[in-house]
């Protein structure tokens, strides 16, 4: 990836998409196209930074994440809370299929590649951050070389779990892991045994697991359970005891 590319000096862009020759470069060359990945935020459509709120007003496309049902995402509805313009979707395939992944990956990469051809900016909403646990970096990395990519910072959903329970997530010399339930429950322990802060993300449907994990540290009186935050249905307290929304948030502290 490029960062700031198609940027001059203090972040401004060097020619605006759609100007005079803004599909060539000197000497009758096509310019090479532009995608920037878009943090939207956890959900919550208030939790938007106007920099992406400006980026997904002027590029000339713009992209949103659905999955293999086609249903709109999290992404999809935040973008149109704050853009009146029509989005292009992109599916692409979850779970325990790696082939049917990589298949829509490819797919959403050619995609894009073919939107910009020629010089033109497209826009990836993407849930939470896009350089942390995004499908925009797979869809990144998939792209030809002359496309540049760059990223706009989102907010997290451990910033919004912290913020709505009213807990610091670390101060001083205090130490913060996050880390994926999917990476397995060893992984975890080891965590909460070398952390002051330890968060979780996609534990869901794993939650019952989870909480042994915590029970065990002897964490689990400590911890804080989020999802859907800021949208209908959310849930926000102690861990439940069955499993919940794959976009689930855990934090859990040393005890005292």
């Amino acid at each position: 990836m490029t960062p700031g590319g198609g940027r001059g000096p203090g972040g401004r862009r060097d020619r605006p998409v759609g100007a005079p020759g803004a599909g060539h470069a000197p000497g009758g060359h096509r310019a090479a196209g532009r995608l920037t990945g878009v943090g939207v935020g956890p959900g919550d459509p208030e939790l938007v930074t106007l920099k992406a709120v400006r980026v997904l007003r002027e590029a000339d496309v713009v992209f949103v994440p659905v999955s293999a049902g086609g249903e709109p995402g999290y992404a999809e509805q935040t973008v149109r809370t704050h853009v009146d313009r029509p989005v292009q979707r992109l599916e692409f395939v979850l779970g325990d299929d790696p082939s049917g992944r990589e298949t829509s990956w490819a797919a959403a990469a050619g995609a894009v590649a073919r939107a910009v051809e020629g010089g033109a900016w497209a826009a990836f909403a993407t849930i939470g951050d896009p350089n942390l646990y995004s499908t925009f970096t797979y869809l990144a990395r998939r792209l030809p070389p002359p496309v540049t990519v760059d990223t706009v910072p989102g907010i997290t959903a451990l910033q919004d779990l912290a913020a709505r329970a009213g807990a610091v997530l670390a101060e001083g010399d205090q130490t913060l892991a996050l880390l994926p339930f999917t990476a397995g429950p060893e992984r975890l322990a080891a965590a909460l045994d070398s952390f002051d802060t330890v968060v979780t993300y996609k534990g869901g449907r794993l939650l019952p697991q989870l909480r042994k994990v915590l029970a065990d540290s002897g964490r689990l009186d400590q911890a804080v359970f989020g999802a859907r935050l800021g949208l209908d249905g959310e849930q926000l307290g102690p861990l439940p005891d069955g499993p919940a929304p794959y976009l689930s948030t855990v934090i859990t502290w040393r005890p005292a």
